[in-house]
């Protein structure tokens, strides 16, 4: 009776340890919003299946109302994984532990995506300069502050260019993601919005009306595809395993349908992913340096000393990414 009272206890203690050795392997995955929580379910959650499939781990996808919940959601190991925009991807990187491991790719294969500012397709406004009248009596849809192509391509490339903010140019700056400030446009909700091609793409896909009611009238450069963050503290178990799925998933070395993979690749607008790292965020970084120093040589509050200072700290920082990224690039 000993005997087996001590193996029973025995089996406790691996189920014990096999259970919780299970839930150390939870995935929490991170969705930014770029869209409706609904439309993103409805493409994302055949890749999260394979991906729970083929791992083993147990993948669930984590949506947040804007990109900063993704972002702090990670910071605090409630997310261990999300697909980013690149800004936002740098915000994770800098403040929540988190690593770029690989690159989604266009389905089209062209290596990034554009930022975009549309308009009612019958609106007067032609081009970028008859929206920058500033006289406040347009409204301008601007996207998540963390948002690469919604907010920042946009602040640097048209309005830091410029030397504008847009809180003064317009009648009404509102902040939304890239779906609510497509249909915005569409419904003439706002006289123009920013947005991006990828999620252009959507729109004409899933509401091919409101597609045919809007026109872009700018376009940026190109913008380094989406990357897939991780948390730097994932067990090498667990990252060897994502990477291995993310990688093959939808190639040759693909163990699954790789056809079937290929088309939950396509729901997304994407083909098979690439290896990457944080150095696809250097662009990034330069960028937001460029629009810092352009907003700080427009900053009255500061006094001439201060701007000075300021100016030389931002602009050595932006040399030294420009430095790291032209190494990179050779």
């Amino acid at each position: 009776m000993n005997a087996i009272l001590k193996s029973m206890a025995a089996m406790s203690v691996v189920f014990t340890l096999s259970t919780a050795a299970f839930a150390a392997e939870t995935i929490n995955f991170g969705i930014i919003s770029t869209e409706s929580q609904q439309n993103l379910k409805g493409n994302w959650q055949p890749l999260l299946d394979a991906m729970r499939e083929k791992t083993g781990l147990d993948v669930k996808p984590f949506f947040a109302s804007d990109y900063a919940g993704i972002i702090e959601g990670m910071r605090f190991n409630k997310v261990q994984m999300a697909w980013y925009g690149n800004k936002s991807a740098m915000e994770a990187v800098d403040r929540a532990d988190g690593e770029v491991f690989v690159q989604s790719v266009a389905v089209t294969g062209e290596p990034g995506y554009w930022s975009v500012v549309v308009v009612p397709k019958d609106s007067p406004i032609q081009n970028i300069d008859q929206l920058l009248k500033c006289d406040q009596s347009l409204n301008f849809g601007l996207g998540d502050v963390n948002s690469t192509s919604g907010y920042l391509v946009p602040m640097t490339f048209v309005f830091s260019k410029n030397g504008i903010d847009p809180k003064k140019c317009f009648k009404n700056v509102t902040n939304a993601n890239h779906e609510t400030n497509a249909m915005a446009v569409a419904n003439r909700q706002v006289d123009a919005a920013a947005n991006n091609t990828e999620n252009m793409a959507l729109i004409k896909q899933n509401n091919p009306k409101a597609f045919e009611k809007i026109r872009e009238i700018w376009r940026s450069p190109l913008i380094p595809s989406d990357p897939i963050v991780w948390r730097k503290d994932l067990s090498e178990d667990a990252r060897t395993k994502i990477r291995d799925f993310f990688l093959t998933f939808g190639t040759v070395q693909s163990k699954g349908n790789v056809e079937d993979e290929r088309k939950i690749l396509a729901d997304l607008k994407w083909a098979p992913f690439r290896a990457s790292d944080d150095s696809q965020l250097l662009p990034i970084r330069v960028m937001e340096l460029t629009k810092s120093i352009s907003q700080a040589e427009g900053d009255t509050r500061l006094d001439a000393a201060a701007k000075e200072a300021k100016i030389r700290d931002l602009s050595a920082r932006k040399a030294k990414y420009e430095a790291e990224l032209a190494k990179v690039s050779n």
